[in-house]
């Protein structure tokens, strides 16, 4: 139970609107927490089993997990960024970027390492090594892939928990007040440690703020730090590792307190998960901790005037070794100012602003008869794929054409 779920955090974060820096910090503590209590876990889990423990052949074990678990993260990560240059395809890359985190799972488990460390060591060396600007394609069909992905994941994590309550309760053997007070007992230390833990961390993460001057994804106020507290809850991690507890230790016996070990895990995930999470959202309104809508909204002007300086260098570039008429360098001069504009209207001033709504709205109104025209367009090939003699793959192939042209 010592790992909060971000799966379940985030879900709940995301709804009641938290600062990106505080949804950061317990997607990345989730993730490098189950890590930690993973390998912790098959060390206590190999001690019960086997009846030994040597402190010295645990720590030997942690570290080598880690190691062999970073050294085929990246090796399998730098393999996938040359596949995916020869694949090419966003179909082919989307699927290997599935098949990948499985194959470093299970390779890293055969070599003693951890699975875990290793799934996360491959997904953040390709979130650095893949982002080629001009793959859209790739970007609009993989984000799509990973949206409903984490939403089936998200919906069985919170499934498998209550279908596991029925076996669980079964398990208590007439003693549920007596393991529902032991469970009591270990939320409070999770909650409390968690506290404990986050004030002193916080001070000394303000500190070095201070002292470096940099930017950090730290709490930057007792309010945030109540809510990063509270939003620990527990989930889908504890459930499976209470679930995976052997059943017998080596010599044949019953693992000891297994039926108790579920009761109280699955206690501590009742409680976090349904209490924590439910009163989130009123703790979050109550203290008054927002999302930083400043901050972003100066983000987004910033980077709405860096995309329309990029856009005009690139086409001063161009001029100076082509030649084009004056209408088509005066068209593609606004084309430039006008992609800064669409990101962010405020970087032009109030009169370029006035203009640029009109031609806004003309915009509007001729990409409304566009879309009528491509519905009109799509309608018509579709009709045509019951028609006798017709090719359903060429009918794919040409409604493929409209949806990408419907895309632009």
């Amino acid at each position: 139970v010592a790992p909060p779920d971000p799966v379940a955090a985030t879900a709940v974060a995301g709804s009641v609107g938290l600062p990106r820096r505080l949804v950061s910090i317990l997607e990345g503590e989730g993730l490098f927490n189950d890590v930690t209590a993973i390998v912790l876990y098959h060390v206590a889990i190999a001690a019960a089993v086997s009846g030994t423990f040597s402190v010295p052949e645990a720590f030997g074990l942690l570290i080598l997990s880690a190691v062999v678990a970073i050294a085929v993260g990246l090796a399998l990560g730098w393999l996938t960024i040359k596949l995916m240059g020869l694949l090419g395809d966003a179909t082919l890359q989307v699927g290997l970027s599935l098949l990948v985190p499985f194959v470093a799972y299970v390779l890293a488990e055969e070599l003693m390492g951890s699975g875990v460390l290793a799934v996360l060591t491959i997904a953040l060396y390709l979130a650095e090594h893949t982002a080629d600007a001009d793959d859209v394609l790739g970007r609009l069909t993989g984000r799509t892939f990973w949206e409903i992905v984490d939403t089936l994941v998200t919906g069985v994590a919170f499934g498998l928990i209550g279908l596991e309550l029925h076996s669980v309760f079964g398990t208590s053997g007439g003693r549920e007040f007596q393991m529902l007070g032991w469970g009591l007992v270990i939320v409070g230390v999770v909650v409390g440690v968690r506290l404990a833990w986050l004030l002193p961390a916080t001070w000394l993460a303000k500190r070095l703020h201070t002292r470096r001057d940099v930017s950090e994804e730290i709490p930057t106020s007792w309010r945030e730090t109540v809510v990063m507290w509270w939003a620990g809850m527990r989930g889908v991690a504890s459930v499976a590792l209470a679930l995976a507890i052997p059943l017998e230790t080596d010599d044949g016996q019953p693992f000891p307190g297994r039926d108790e070990i579920i009761f109280i895990a699955f206690s501590v995930i009742m409680v976090t998960l349904v209490f924590q999470g439910l009163t989130l959202p009123w703790l979050v309104r109550k203290l008054g901790v927002r999302a930083d809508a400043d901050v972003e909204e100066a983000l987004e002007r910033d980077l709405a005037v860096r995309a329309a300086k990029a856009a005009k260098r690139r086409l001063k570039e161009i001029q100076e070794v082509e030649e084009f008429p004056d209408e088509v360098v005066e068209r593609l001069q606004k084309a430039a100012y006008d992609i800064g504009a669409r990101i962010n209207p405020e970087i032009v001033d109030e009169e370029r602003r006035e203009a640029y709504a009109k031609r806004a709205e003309r915009f509007k109104a001729v990409s409304r008869v566009q879309r009528e025209m491509m519905s009109a367009a799509r309608h018509e090939v579709l009709s045509a794929r019951n028609e006798a003699g017709s090719d359903p793959e060429v009918v794919d192939r040409v409604l493929r054409y409209l949806d990408f042209r419907s895309l632009r």
